[in-house]
């Protein structure tokens, strides 16, 4: 039985719990400030034990590492809380692993794991995450590698108000997508770029999707591939109509620079739903053999029912990702250390893991 402290007992850290619990192999310590009625959350289970705490309190968390034999860490919360988590985990020579969608943040981790002995794996889930494993599955077919385009959106089945959007995971990862700097790979260099541009329009299964430049869902991709691809984005998808308004709210009324308004005004106005899809969509073209081609990766996830409740798409598909990796991470005999990227797990790997099957 492996321990693992998670901190974050929100739309994804509780799902993340009850996938742990359900497979029979792991004990997990679910911390959070906020008081979590297990019934409601479907955590009413023997193999997730409650703890109401303030995650960003040290002493705390250390205490409890203190009386409990941790194996790994991981964050569900606020990218901002990360760093002092993984600080923490280094500290202690526990695995860690977050959900981060933050570039800043990712770099931190990335300096203060050098030399661990200990697993450090940030921007797990889905995009970051399972994005960059696909990706990654597809660019390794090619001799060599033109162009890569990579588009994640987790959208309502039914849109009903103007930005045609529902909050369907963290509102302050969402604003600080739509407002940082973006990386992305242009003629063989990496590049930096802007959010809400690069507008695009994409067909899927028949329907009509937007996509713009948005931050950190390319993961550490550009680095890792630096010199052998030539074009490489990430972009998310909405529905037509969606970029032009949050532009609006962000650039030309200047919210961007007041972000906690602007997270008052969506947390307010914007409905949350589990009527949601999961879109996944990669692109690479190249060279196989000396003739150009051209290969795809086309997925829709839809919410699914675990330990009997409904769980959103996004939930699904963010908790899933993190489990899996979780899972191989701790399967592979040490072989993990330092920092480690989410191209370093293979997508066949992933898919046949006891997690994963919820990609297929």
């Amino acid at each position: 039985m492996r321990n693992v402290l998670v901190l974050g007992g929100g739309k994804i850290g509780s799902l993340i719990s009850l996938l742990l619990a359900e497979c029979g192999g792991y004990s997990v310590f679910l911390a959070d400030i906020i008081e979590i009625d297990p019934s409601t959350n479907g955590l009413d289970h023997d193999a997730v034990k409650i703890i109401r705490t303030d995650v960003t309190d040290r002493s705390g968390l250390q205490a409890l590492i203190d009386k409990t034999p941790i194996t790994a860490i991981v964050s569900a919360l606020p990218y901002y809380c990360n760093i002092a988590v993984a600080q923490l985990a280094r500290d202690n020579h526990l695995h860690y692993l977050d959900l981060t969608e933050d570039v800043e943040v990712c770099q931190a981790i990335e300096s203060l794991s050098q030399s661990a002995d200990q697993a450090f794996i940030p921007q797990c889930g889905l995009a970051p995450g399972m994005i960059s494993i696909i990706a990654n599955n597809l660019m390794d077919h090619f001799d060599t590698i033109d162009t890569v385009k990579m588009r994640v959106g987790a959208l309502p089945v039914h849109p009903s108000n103007a930005l045609k959007y529902s909050l369907t995971w963290s509102t302050d990862g969402l604003i600080n997508e739509y407002g940082n700097r973006c990386v992305g790979v242009e003629d063989g260099e990496m590049v930096s770029l802007l959010p809400l541009e690069g507008y695009e329009t994409i067909e899927l299964d028949g329907l009509l999707y937007e996509a713009f430049n948005t931050s950190g869902g390319l993961g550490t991709l550009a680095e890792t591939y630096r010199g052998k691809v030539q074009h490489m984005n990430y972009k998310t998808l909405r529905y037509p109509g969606h970029c032009e308004k949050i532009h609006l709210l962000m650039q030309d009324l200047k919210l961007n620079e007041d972000r906690d308004t602007l997270k008052r005004i969506l947390e307010n106005a914007i409905p949350k739903t589990l009527q949601d899809v999961a879109l996944i969509y990669v692109s690479v073209s190249g060279y196989q053999q000396g003739e150009l081609f051209e290969e795809n990766y086309v997925k829709k996830i839809y919410p699914t029912d675990i330990g009997g409740k409904l769980w959103s798409a996004i939930q699904v598909t963010t908790a899933s990702g993190i489990c899996a990796v979780l899972d191989l991470l701790l399967s592979d005999g040490g072989s993990h250390r330092g920092f480690v990227t989410q191209e370093s797990f293979s997508l066949e790997e992933v898919l046949a893991n006891r997690f994963g099957k919820h990609y297929i």
